[in-house]
Order: C-alpha cells, then structure tokens, then sequence
C-alpha cells in the first residue's frame, strides 16, 4: 500500500509548480489583463476615464461610505471585544456567533434583509416614510449595508489581543488609582493599537470594496447610488470598457496598499 502511495507522491517542485499556474489563471492573469485593457490604448483615456462626473461622484460615494461606517464600526468593534475578552456570562457564545455571522450570510442576502426591513412596504418602512427619511434606496441604506458587512473586523482583530494581553496591566492602574479612561488611553490601548489598526484596514478594504449588499439596496443609479464597485458593473454593461477598467485599476492598486499595509502590522502585531 505504501509503495503504490509512494508512486503518486508529488515532488516539491511539481507542488510549487501546481501552485504557480493555479494562482496565476485566478489571480495574476485577471490583474494583467485589468491594467492592460485600462492602459492598452495610452494613458490619456485612463485620465479621462477618471475625470468623468460619474467616476467621479462614486469615488465620493465610496470615501463617504467608508468614512462614516469604519469609524462606527471602530468604536462597536472596541466595545464588544472588551466586553467578550474581560467578562464571562451567559450569552457570550452566543454574542461571538451573531458578532460572525457577516461571515456566513451572502452580501446579497443582507441587502434583500435591509431592503425587507426599511424599504417602503417593509417592517419599518411606514415609519421613516411618515419621518420622510429614505432608507432604501439612498445613502443610508448602503450605510446600513456596509456596517453589517464590515461588522466583525474589529472585534476579531482585538478580541485575541485583549485575551492575551490579560487584564493585570489594568488592574494594577486601577490600583494605582487610574480611572477606567486613563487605564484605556494609557494602558489598554498601546497595546493592542497594532491588532486595532490592523482590524481598521480590513474594515476599510471590505467597505470600499463591498458590491452584493450595496448593490441590492442602492438602486445602482450612475452619478447617484453607484460606489465605484458598482460603477465598474454598470459601466461594463454599458460596452464602456474604458471607465470599467480604469475604475477596476484604481480598485486593485487600493487592494495592493491594502496588501503592503496588512503586511506591515501583521509583523507588528506578531512582533
């Protein structure tokens, strides 16, 4: 049995080899043809491309998004990690599975979710339509969207952290006589900044990146509710392949900052 096992058994080469080709036809090979059809023709059309008024406007949609759900999505993060990494209670594995189930539900099921909710016929949709708020539809809804799928970052990142860090640090400055917001500005938060900011990142990439729960709560109108992933669709759709490519370009050099950034605090958090 050994020795017909042994027959079959790859060489490290042929492993690296199998590796190389596997990765290039999913990932090298999509990314040269991306900036070869944006660059392909010179570099005039891929300005213009990124000057249009509607790249434009979902480059701004896009930061805004971004900008208002990480931050929200920090301070919860920092909350349920403390809470999960100091107190045991009843409920806490229960807590830590709502906390992942970003990770287990489709974008797209999360948008239909939100639109069930907050849109005009749904749960709550009566309600903000007599306040004359649009949820559904409008900047709010792709907020909501993208808070839900950027939810776990964070607290992931810090939860392992906090736990091994221990609490003697802090209870030894609450001896000292440190209130709870000098033990966290002094105490708690150096030493996770790094598992923090790493956490941050990855909440970033995730919300300027997202597509199928925006998508499916937007409307995807060009100039209005399309962030840039959405407009790279749309302008697909459209055969204008030019602004597509361009604004995938601007996507994947993120992505290759949002890489080279990952790097650098992984080898700082494990430092």
């Amino acid at each position: 049995m050994q020795t017909s096992f042994s027959r079959f058994k790859l060489s490290p080469r042929w492993l690296i080899g199998i590796t190389l080709v596997y990765l290039s036809l999913v990932l090298l090979i999509p990314i040269v043809c991306i900036f070869y059809e944006a660059f392909h023709l010179g570099i005039s059309p891929f300005f213009e491309a990124i000057q249009a008024s509607n790249f434009t406007a979902a480059a701004r949609l896009t930061v805004i998004i971004a900008l208002i759900s990480v931050p929200l999505n920090t301070i919860f993060g920092l909350c349920v990690a403390w809470v999960l990494a100091r107190k045991q209670f009843w409920g806490r594995t229960l807590l830590l599975s709502v906390i992942d189930l970003p990770f287990s539900i489709s974008p797209v099921v999360a948008g239909l979710m939100i639109v069930l909710l907050y849109g005009n016929n749904g749960w709550f949709g009566s309600f903000f339509q007599q306040a004359n708020i649009q949820i559904v539809f409008a900047l709010p809804g792709m907020i909501i969207a993208t808070i839900f799928v950027t939810l776990p970052f964070v607290a992931r990142e810090v939860i392992p952290v906090l736990e091994e860090m221990g609490s003697d640090q802090e209870e030894s400055a609450r001896t000292l006589g440190a209130n709870d917001w000098q033990i966290f500005w002094r105490v708690t938060l150096p030493n996770i900044r790094w598992g923090l900011l790493y956490g941050v990142l990855l909440t970033n990439a995730r919300a300027m990146g997202e597509f199928g729960a925006v998508s499916v709560v937007s409307g995807s109108v060009l100039g209005k509710t399309a962030t840039l992933p959405i407009f790279v669709e749309q302008e697909h759709h459209n055969y204008a392949t030019e602004s597509a490519f361009a604004a995938a370009v601007i996507l994947a050099l993120l992505a290759c900052v949002t890489l080279v950034l990952k790097e650098i605090l992984e080898r700082k958090t494990h430092a």
